[in-house]
């Protein structure tokens, strides 16, 4: 799907926006005309993919009287736009086709923001945060209050793989080094990706597997043939495109390097990447332990190294209608884990995960099928969890734990031709997902016992079928109703805990456990063309999520979380009942998007600290001097509120280019409904800021206040102050002229963050009381095109 975005990041304050009002007036005389930017493509968020009416695809099918279902699409998926067509950098991008919030990420805000893990790059954004558990190194998105098992992560169309949903502290085996874009999805689309996406779906896409020949091969425009549904070209000469992504951060004294490389000719199209980063223990405001004043830091959050690279090959075939390709990547991180207990035992992660993706799109020459389009994915991921078994003893260094997952999945789309229904134009997508992931985490600790590591190798089974229409009722009004039915296997083993054991006082032996689940969930959803340019939407759904392996089968101390992990092998179906309402203009001097919902959980599944400290079995929680948390995962009904709002306006001309404001506000509001809080949820912000652009320059400054998060839970969480994160960015985009070194683009700039140098503690995060955020620090990149 293509929409006519505008790019930028999106902070700002309220009182900003008033002000912005206030100087609307003016624009007619002050600003000058708006660059139009060229289409940028979003692959998340539905399996109806809108498409310009596009050349016959073969001379057969010429002849015949064009369908109805291809005279009025829209225009918003034309061919790009001459690359001489350079836009500004930094206008905010709004996704107004879509039935719910859409968050855009585009390369050129990627390059400038940087960021080792995906809950980095998101921190800021409206209605998202990380939960940097190691800043970093281990940072997921958490999107409206909710993590792991209701946001999906997915790398071109598949699982990311990994661990990171089975805890806080595992990396997210996608590194925005390698990434082009990333699309945050909340609402009904994220049906496509399963029931497990409730919160939303994080998808990043590049070009590992490539949909078109590089920029310097003749497009298959110049044959009159679609982009996104290439047939066979006329015969090329092989050409190359690389690029290059290095950048330089004061405040942990980081250094990232990227190569990129595009080739093709022909009906062959090739890419290969190679990245790597490494950074040291990076600089604090303050000291970090709110809760032990004897350690020495030095000024540094002590044990937060990292180090992680990757590379990856990949190419694709094209032929008559569509095209077919395959990728095989290798991701390897090595970071340390701060906090006391971190620091104590030198806790690092050295993870390593190979995939292999397969992908392909088909058009037929058919009357009633449209768009085949399938992915495949292969994952085989493994860490280990290493420290000193004692503090004391440096020779007791070794594995503590380990972590393995091999996950394979398979989705396959047919999108029919839209027909006329007489009241709509119908357009119908059909899917089928399958998927199996095995795990493990034994630990060398306790080899023999019955209790050893943090759970028994369990296996799971799902496959499911869904299906989206939309609706055209005319060109300002179109409905979609959408529904997915899953079926969910798990194979485990638990013992009954905590409290039964035999009368000699041993556990009670493990018991097999096979529960499946058959979770429905559907989702209706209304867009209406508004006055002024704006669009509105309003929908409702209905999701049910089947328990996972960590939340039935968990029953161990998890040493990186210092937590002892207690499973519910009874654990039912979790439902969420949701509404979101939304508008949103993203053309015109005032761009914005804003966003209200409402959602119940009836069985909301949440890990509750119980207060009560464990060591390594379940005999030792209660015992003095234990130091792990007792985690047990429980269910009760919640309500979930809050809503999103964000704009930029283009106040008027300043030195040939553009200065305006921009501001953004976000809240969640999660309790239970006897009126206690949900854990680990974050804080009301807002900000705002201004900013200056031209066709190369983008200079700006922002101020984001995160209010102190009093909202917590009854037993074992703290309240977190507020905060105000000061940053500031001047980047220079330019053509070049070609010459030896043979760059043809260039984007330079530099970055400054927690200008203020602020105590940031994040209220999501389980190590807040001895984690801060990086202190102030500055960024420098660069990046050039061959």
């Amino acid at each position: 799907m293509s929409f006519q975005l505008r790019r930028a990041q999106r902070l700002g304050g309220a009182s900003l926006l008033l002000l912005g009002a206030a100087a609307t007036p003016t624009l007619a005389q002050d600003k000058p005309a708006a660059t139009e930017l060229p289409a940028v493509t979003v692959t998340a968020p539905s399996p109806i993919v809108r498409r310009a009416i596009v050349p016959s695809r073969t001379a057969s099918r010429a002849k015949r009287p064009a369908p109805a279902r291809n005279r009025e699409r829209t225009a918003e998926a034309a061919p790009p736009a001459p690359a001489s067509a350079t836009p500004q950098p930094g206008v905010l991008p709004v996704v107004t086709n879509q039935f719910a919030t859409v968050t855009v990420i585009p390369n050129e805000e990627i390059r400038r923001q940087g960021g080792g893990q995906l809950g980095d790059l998101l921190f800021s954004k409206p209605g998202i945060t990380g939960s940097s558990f190691a800043p970093g190194a281990s940072s997921r998105p958490i999107i409206r209050g909710l993590d792991v098992n209701r946001v999906g992560i997915v790398e071109n169309g598949t699982n990311a793989g990994g661990a990171s949903d089975l805890g806080e502290d595992h990396f997210v085996p996608i590194d925005p080094l390698a990434t082009n874009q990333i699309e945050v999805v909340r609402g009904p689309a994220a049906l496509r990706y399963g029931s497990t996406s409730i919160g939303g779906v994080v998808s990043a896409t590049n070009n590992r597997i490539p949909d078109a020949l590089p920029a310097c091969a003749p497009s298959f425009q110049a044959y009159g043939l679609p982009a996104k549904a290439p047939l066979a070209a006329a015969a090329t000469s092989p050409c190359v495109t690389a690029e290059t992504r290095t950048a330089f951060s004061s405040v942990d004294r980081g250094v990232e390097s990227g190569v990129l490389l595009d080739t093709g000719g022909g009906n062959f199209a090739f890419h290969a990447d190679v990245y790597g980063r490494t950074t040291s223990d990076y600089s604090i405001p303050s000291y970090p332990y709110l809760n032990d004043q004897s350690r020495s830091v030095n000024g540094r959050q002590p044990n937060s190294a990292t180090r992680s690279d990757g590379a990856s090959i990949g190419g694709s075939y094209f032929f008559q209608g569509g095209y077919i390709g395959a990728s095989i990547t290798q991701n390897d991180s090595l970071y340390h884990i701060p906090g006391i207990d971190g620091a104590d035992h030198n806790t690092r992660i050295d993870g390593h995960q190979t995939k292999i993706n397969v992908k392909g799109e088909y058009h037929p020459d058919a009357a009633a099928i449209d768009t085949v389009r399938f992915w495949a994915g292969a994952t085989d991921y493994r860490h280990n969890e290493i420290g000193l078994a004692d503090p004391a003893d440096p020779t007791s260094d070794g594995v503590r734990q380990t972590f393995t997952n091999k996950e394979q999945e398979i989705r396959t789309e047919v999108q029919l031709m839209p027909f006329n229904a007489r009241f709509a134009e119908v357009t119908t997508a059909l899917g089928f997902q399958v998927g199996h992931q095995e795990l493990s985490a034994p630990s060398p600790d306790n080899p023999g016992t019955l209790f050893n590591g943090l759970w028994d190798p369990n296996n799971s089974t799902r496959v499911a079928a869904y299906a989206f229409n939309e609706f055209k009722f005319t060109e300002q009004t179109k409905a979609q109703i959408a529904g997915r039915i899953e079926h969910v296997e798990l194979h485990g083993t638990t013992p009954d805990f905590p409290t039964d054991y035999l009368p000699d006082g041993t556990p009670q032996a493990g018991l097999a456990r096979n529960p499946s689940f058959t979770p429905k969930s559907g989702s209706i959803g209304l867009l209406q063309d508004l006055p002024g340019g704006m669009v509105g939407s309003i929908t409702a759904q209905y999701v049910e999520r089947a328990p996972k392996a960590a939340e039935l089968f968990s029953r161990g101390g998890h040493d990186a979380t210092a937590t002892f992990d207690i499973g519910n092998p009874n654990l039912t179906i979790e439902t969420a009942k949701s509404v979101e309402l939304g508008v949103r203009r993203a053309t015109g001097p005032f761009r914005f998007e804003a966003t209200v919902y409402y959602t119940h959980f009836d069985n909301f599944i949440y890990r509750r600290l119980t207060g009560v400290m464990c060591d390594g079995d379940f005999a030792s929680c209660g015992t003095p001097g234990a130091e792990l948390n007792q985690a047990v995962y429980s269910q009760r009904n919640a309500n979930f509120r809050g809503g999103e709002f964000q704009s930029q306006l283009d106040v008027g001309a300043f030195h040939g280019g553009i200065w305006g404001i921009e501001n953004q506000l976000d809240m969640v509001r999660a309790t239970f409904t006897d009126g206690t809080n949900v854990p680990r949820i974050p804080p009301l912000r807002m900000g705002g800021g201004v900013f200056w652009r031209d066709d190369n320059w983008l200079m700006r400054i922002n101020l984001l206040h995160a209010f102190a998060q009093n909202n917590v839970a009854v037993i074992a969480e703290t309240p977190t102050p507020g905060y105000n994160l000061l940053k500031a960015e001047v980047s220079y985009k330019t053509k070049l002229a070609r010459n030896w070194f043979g760059a043809r683009e260039m984007t330079a700039g530099i970055v400054g963050n927690n200008l203020l140098n602020e105590s940031i503690r994040n209220s999501v995060s389980y190590t807040k009381d001895e984690v801060l955020m990086p202190g102030i620090g500055v960024r420098a990149f660069a990046n050039f095109k061959f």
